[in-house]
């Protein structure tokens, strides 16, 4: 009788233990979203809202935008809370970003939403001369060292297919970025050895859509077009959920 408790209690620990293995492959990874210059982390939140209804962990970054070490330091500090897998989310600036953060080992995925996708050593001029020019410069307003978007380019290089009030919204919560950013250069790409998705904004005049193309090509990433401006993620928010769930689903 001894023996069979004994055996018993075994055999429970051992579904037990089966059945929590079986809880942690299943469960859903921590989507980490990662926000660009002037943007914050506020510009995911049909993202967040959606996500979060299906059970998926979210964490919105806040990035300083002092320098690329710093944003990724701070991504570094969401992927460290996360639990299990997680899928690294990045928008304009937020894809340099993404690009280092994005080596961690928990990392299974990058989605890069008209973002900026560097290789080994590049900054974002030496990048950005792969494309064709865009006019984002004449609309930068320099302040103590940082550089903020005016409230017409947000109008109309940065999100001329929002609402005015969404529009409004941008220029009062921007975070602007510290004139030494665009020259810090970045290091070992994640890309080259992770899953990447990459959605292309035909529309947009901050990052041309034929850079957008050729940095997608490049990384080899599954590629989706979008007729948007640069912040798709706001005038397009389903179809960019829709495909954050898919490299979501690509990690279980």
């Amino acid at each position: 009788m001894k023996t069979f408790r004994i055996l018993s209690i075994i055999f429970a620990l051992l579904i037990g233990g089966l059945q929590v293995n079986a809880q942690a492959t299943n469960a859903k990874p921590t989507i980490i979203f990662v926000h660009g210059i002037w943007a914050d982390g506020s510009s995911w939140a049909d993202q967040i809202t959606a996500l979060q209804a299906k059970g998926y962990p979210v964490i919105s970054v806040q990035n300083p935008i002092t320098s690329l070490a710093d944003d990724v330091a701070a991504t570094k500090r969401a992927i460290a809370r996360a639990k299990g897998k997680v899928i690294l989310v990045g928008h304009s600036w937020g894809g340099f970003v993404i690009t280092q953060a994005g080596n961690d080992p928990k990392v299974a995925g990058l989605v890069y939403v008209a973002a900026l996708v560097p290789d080994l050593g590049e900054t974002v001029p030496t990048l950005s001369a792969n494309g064709p020019a865009v006019k984002l410069a004449d609309y930068f307003e320099p302040q103590d060292g940082f550089i903020y978007l005016s409230k017409t380019g947000v109008e109309t290089v940065f999100a001329q297919d929002l609402t005015a009030a969404q529009q409004a919204a941008i220029y009062a919560t921007q975070t602007p970025a510290s004139q030494t950013v665009f020259g810090d250069k970045s290091g070992e790409p994640a890309w080259k050895t992770k899953a990447s998705w990459y959605i292309v904004a035909k529309s947009d005049k901050a990052i041309n859509p034929e850079l957008e193309r050729f940095m997608a090509k490049r990384i080899k990433a599954k590629t989706t077009e979008i007729e948007a401006s640069h912040v798709v993620m706001i005038s397009h928010a389903k179809q960019v959920t829709s495909i954050i769930e898919e490299a979501a689903n690509s990690a279980k």
